[in-house]
């Protein structure tokens, strides 16, 4: 090979997931700086000549000093000579009041081998054989096309050619972007590699392309719903230009986010046998009307989901949508044969209700049930 690249992009450093308990979303939040830590580590065990950050790096163009302060640490605790390249992206681009700025302590503190790009047409050799060339996000949306203003190949330039932009592609005729991305742009530009951010997905954009533009996803996912995140993109360049660069996705994410529907007990039962959940950020949906006797396991099986100040949880995040999890309040009930006049005729009056206000009336009969049982046991 004549030169191996790490191509990153989207880390969204600071991000906040409001949508979960304090303790969790911390967890969520730290994972983001945790997955810089296994970038940089990855690029050293391969021993790239380069690392690309396309863009996004930070949730935000002015983020707290705990962020920036965390990224900046893993910069500097290592002795490199390599070159990380950092790419203002459309939620953190180049202003003169973000951490990009000169001014900036974040900036500032970067150690040698860390660049920013900083400049429309900004270039950085990489030895005599290649060459970097970007253009950063100067606002938080626009319809420039970044990648299309890039410098074209001189004639005579026989250096491999990487273009670093930050955008959305048209995927669709009419469709709108951000930043938009042309059609054949890494061609048009004689570029032999497109490096660009935006998109969580990991994904080629023209596999059939001669020159590959590619988004590496993002190392950890932002929401539900996203596919194929948690990957950053090796890219290996033959020392034959003719021969197209070979690009590979590499897994650095630690969480996998999984939307679950549970439509009966025995599916929730099924659910904890999954060794993949403690590396899991679950949203679990309850879709069920159960008797009580399958209520009260449904409420053991969601607690070990969850945990407990006694009990690590299965999950290692959670959340649980109980609108659709209803106890059946006219399933038999199997009080036994000594139940009292008044407790039968709570349980016909609650019976009663349950056609009008079926959740409250169905919790009542649960509560009453767990009383009884509980009595009959002392």
């Amino acid at each position: 090979m004549a030169l191996t690249l790490l191509h990153t992009a989207d880390w969204h450093l600071g991000r906040r997931f409001p949508a979960f308990e304090h303790e969790q979303e911390q967890e969520l939040t730290r994972a983001r700086l945790d997955a810089v830590g296994r970038i940089l580590d990855l690029a050293e065990s391969r021993n790239v000549d380069a690392v690309l950050c396309a863009g996004d790096l930070f949730d935000e163009p002015s983020p707290d000093e705990s962020w920036w302060g965390g990224a900046l640490r893993e910069f500097t605790r290592r002795d490199w000579t390599r070159p990380v390249i950092l790419l203002p992206g459309n939620h953190d681009p180049l202003t003169p009041n973000s951490l990009y700025d000169a001014s900036h302590q974040f900036r500032a503190g970067l150690p040698a081998y860390v660049r920013v790009v900083d400049r429309k047409g900004w270039e950085l050799s990489l030895g005599d054989n290649a060459v970097v060339i970007a253009n950063p996000c100067m606002s938080r949306a626009g319809q420039t096309d970044l990648a299309a203003s890039l410098p074209e190949r001189e004639e005579g330039d026989d250096r491999i050619r990487i273009g670093l932009a930050h955008g959305s592609t048209f995927d669709m005729d009419g469709h709108q972007a951000n930043f938009p991305i042309a059609r054949g742009a890494a061609l048009d530009r004689g570029l032999d590699y497109l490096a660009i951010g935006d998109t969580h997905a990991f994904r080629e954009v023209e596999p059939d392309a001669a020159a590959p533009t590619v988004y590496p996803g993002a190392p950890e996912a932002t929401n539900f719903g996203e596919r194929d995140t948690g990957n950053v993109a090796l890219v290996f360049f033959p020392r034959d230009r003719r021969r197209r660069a070979m690009v590979r996705p590499e897994p650095v994410g630690r969480w996998t986010w999984r939307e679950e529907t549970c439509t009966s007990v025995p599916a929730l039962r099924a659910l904890l046998t999954d060794p993949q959940l403690r590396r899991t950020v679950l949203r679990l949906v309850l879709d069920m009307e159960v008797p009580m006797a399958e209520y009260d396991e449904a409420e053991r099986l969601i607690g070990e989901l969850s945990g407990s100040m006694a009990a690590s949880p299965r999950v290692g995040v959670l959340t649980v949508n109980r609108e659709q999890f209803r106890l059946a309040a006219d399933a038999p009930i199997e009080f036994g044969a000594n139940l009292p006049e008044a407790v039968r005729s709570t349980v016909a009056r609650l019976r009663a209700r349950a056609e009008t206000e079926p959740e409250v009336a169905g919790r009542a009969l649960h509560h009453l049930y767990r009383l009884v049982k509980e009595t009959e046991a002392a």
